[in-house]
């Protein structure tokens, strides 16, 4: 996959949900993870079991103003607002580093403002902070990974899989019935 991603959080509330996120980043490969205006963070996060701040890079900005991306890297803010593009049917930009508010409030409107895109996980209501990190690293990956459209759906003949983009074709073992 081209391009890069990064996740970050503002003024996170639970060192648990930054554990989780940095842990769930380093597994989905994001090239670094970040925090803005989150004095809470700057220790370790007892939940990230993977040590990921020793695997992927982990930067603690003070303040939207003091935050440092990369050239050409999209800012998008991961908001539950009516006004945000729907992640369903968002299309993940190849240089982007998502943020993601507190998980008992929102987006500072400097955030917001600082912001390209804001993009929205189309729920009732908010989910955690790490949980809605995942879902929108997940939508990336699958989007941009280049991974092959499931060609067999329940009680349907099944059809020949295409080739893997990553190696070998895959060949089919299971029988659907």
């Amino acid at each position: 996959m081209r391009g890069y991603f990064a996740i970050g959080v503002e003024g996170g509330d639970k060192i648990g949900n930054l554990g989780n996120l940095m842990r769930t980043a380093h597994a989905f490969g994001a090239s670094f993870a970040f925090s803005v205006s989150s004095e809470h963070f700057k220790g370790k996060a007892y939940s990230d079991t993977s040590a990921s701040d020793e695997q992927i890079p982990f930067y603690a900005f003070d303040s939207v103003d003091a935050l440092l991306l990369p050239r050409h890297c999209t800012l998008v803010g991961i908001e539950l607002t009516d006004d945000a593009l729907d992640l369903p049917s968002f299309s993940h930009p190849r240089q982007a580093a998502y943020v993601l508010g507190p998980e008992r409030g929102s987006l500072s409107p400097e955030m917001q403002a600082r912001c390209a895109l804001l993009v929205r996980i189309p729920t009732q209501f908010c989910l955690n902070q790490a949980t809605a990190g995942a879902v929108v690293m997940y939508d990336r990956i699958s989007q941009l990974g280049k991974w092959p459209v499931r060609p067999v759906t329940p009680f349907s003949d099944p059809e020949p899989l295409p080739e893997h983009t990553f190696g070998e074709p895959r060949s089919r073992t299971a029988k659907h019935t």
